[in-house]
């Protein structure tokens, strides 16, 4: 199985639920991430929010029908192939398809090698463009509107003022701040007021990349640099070519890499895996990272002259806890941009809720206040919103780094009670049972922190939503 198609996200839009799941079980066999819906109208806004490399939608649905889908998803995300599914086959139809723009035509019932087959091919064509305009899951260009900064404090009007300096200059620039803080928005946010604005943006996490990939996802390689290279391919800095490359976590890039990357900064050249040619790179770097760099170049796990290289500017994000008063216009956003999310009213948030919210630690930032009320908005179904409801969901998401530490020290006693239980009754099975119960509270969590999305939870657990439902029905999950 190819490691694009591991990574490809298709979405299938049908209002019959017998034939997107049985889509989703063919799809998810071949490795394919699969998101469902069952009308025009929330596959469109999933389509629009979700970066997919492909849509497979039905011709006939209660509103919005599959040829408006059509329309309105060429016109606003053209780098996304569309390929429309119906009963009702005619030629018409088929030419009406393709002149809105349809990638291709599949007549029901068909077969599955058919199937997988125009699948395949929109996969391959759509992961072409996006190599063409840097977008992909992981490093993307987005299409959408992008979600700006908030915050009216003394310390965010400093953060503003900053990019406001490096914004119209050539200079690197390098974001810290604790998770969650909002630092690829600062990032983004440079990019759209730099000259470079009308280039592309691509964003690369560098923690959630293999070390052995990272090479080739930034550079590139040729057809047969290593075992697996079928085909070329450009790296990220060929894709953001004349715009930005935002580096996020640097602090997890692999020595080796770094010192690639300080190469290029130095001289502006690149060279692709297996390839005897360089490249010239004209490309602004904007790095992030949570961790203490100066810490690592002390420790010799960072390269002090690629800090230098990086650091010609420097933007420190304040983290939740030092900008308080901007909680209630944050809060008041994400309670209604989630309100909208789920199709529900928006819910009362009173002013004693918010000062609770103001006096709460966060220590996940911007990013846990937002998943907290998005489950929030999700169970209170429109009424006004209650504290118990807040406290569910703030003991879900609290990551601090003092709890992580802790946290690891229960799972090492855990794993030690169960094996001395073990050894002094000379049974066995430790490894069914620790595995078992790590992965009820692994599936129930991802479920809560996701609100109940089974699309969200199945692209975080890596797992498929076919996979995902097996495991909820063996271990007795239920949503509400």
């Amino acid at each position: 199985m190819s490691s694009e198609r591991e990574r490809a996200k298709i979405l299938v839009v049908d209002d019959d639920e017998g034939i997107r799941d049985t889509i989703e079980m063919i799809l998810g066999d071949e490795g394919y991430s699969v998101c469902l819906r069952k009308d025009g109208a929330s596959g469109y806004d999933e389509a629009i929010e979700g970066d997919y490399n492909l849509v497979l939608t039905d011709f006939r649905m209660p509103g919005m029908g599959g040829l408006e889908l059509i329309g309105k998803l060429v016109e606003e995300i053209p780098q996304c192939p569309v390929i429309l599914m119906t009963a009702h086959g005619n030629t018409d139809l088929a030419i009406e398809a393709t002149k809105l723009g349809a990638f291709d035509y599949l007549l029901k019932p068909f077969e599955i090698s058919d199937l997988l087959e125009v699948v395949e091919k929109g996969v391959s064509a759509s992961q072409r463009g996006r190599s063409r305009t840097a977008t992909s899951s992981v490093g993307r260009t987005d299409s959408t509107p992008e979600p700006k900064m908030l915050g009216n404090s003394r310390a965010m009007q400093g953060v503003y003022k900053e990019i406001g300096r490096v914004a119209p200059t050539e200079a690197t620039v390098i974001v810290f701040g604790e998770t969650g803080t909002g630092k690829e928005l600062v990032a983004k946010a440079v990019h759209q007021h730099s000259p470079r604005s009308n280039g592309p943006f691509v964003a690369v996490n560098c923690g959630a990349i293999p070390e052995n990939l990272l090479e080739s996802e930034l550079f590139g390689h040729i057809k047969g640099a290593f075992t697996g290279a079928d085909a070329n391919r450009i790296g990220r800095f060929e894709q953001a070519e004349g715009g930005t490359l935002f580096l996020d976590e640097i602090g997890d890039m692999p020595l080796p890499v770094q010192v690639k990357l300080l190469r290029v900064l130095q001289e502006g050249t690149f060279q692709a895996l297996g390839a005897s040619r360089e490249k010239k790179s004209d490309v602004r770097i904007i790095a992030a990272t949570h961790r203490d760099l100066r810490k690592m170049i002390q420790e010799e796990t960072f390269r002090e002259d690629l800090f230098f290289r990086l650091s010609a500017m420097q933007i420190s994000l304040p983290s939740l806890r030092e900008r308080r008063e901007d909680i209630s216009l944050l809060a008041t956003s994400f309670v209604r941009s989630s309100a909208e999310e789920y199709g529900v009213s928006v819910p009362q948030l009173s002013p004693k809720i918010v000062s609770w919210l103001e006096e709460q630690g966060w220590p996940g930032n911007i990013r846990q206040l937002q998943n907290v009320l998005r489950y929030v908005v999700l169970h209170s179904r429109g009424f006004a919103i209650q504290k118990e409801l807040l406290e569910e969901a703030i003991s879900g998401t609290d990551f601090s780094s003092e709890s992580i530490s802790e946290s690891d020290r229960n799972v090492d006693n855990w794993i030690e009670d169960a094996l001395s239980a073990a050894a002094d009754s000379s049974t066995g099975n430790v490894h069914g049972a620790l595995v078992g119960k790590l992965e009820s509270r692994l599936i129930r969590k991802a479920l809560q922190k996701s609100g109940g999305h089974l699309g969200k939870a199945t692209e975080w657990l890596g797992i498929s939503r076919v996979t995902l439902r097996k495991k909820m029905n063996e271990l007795g999950i239920q949503l509400d």
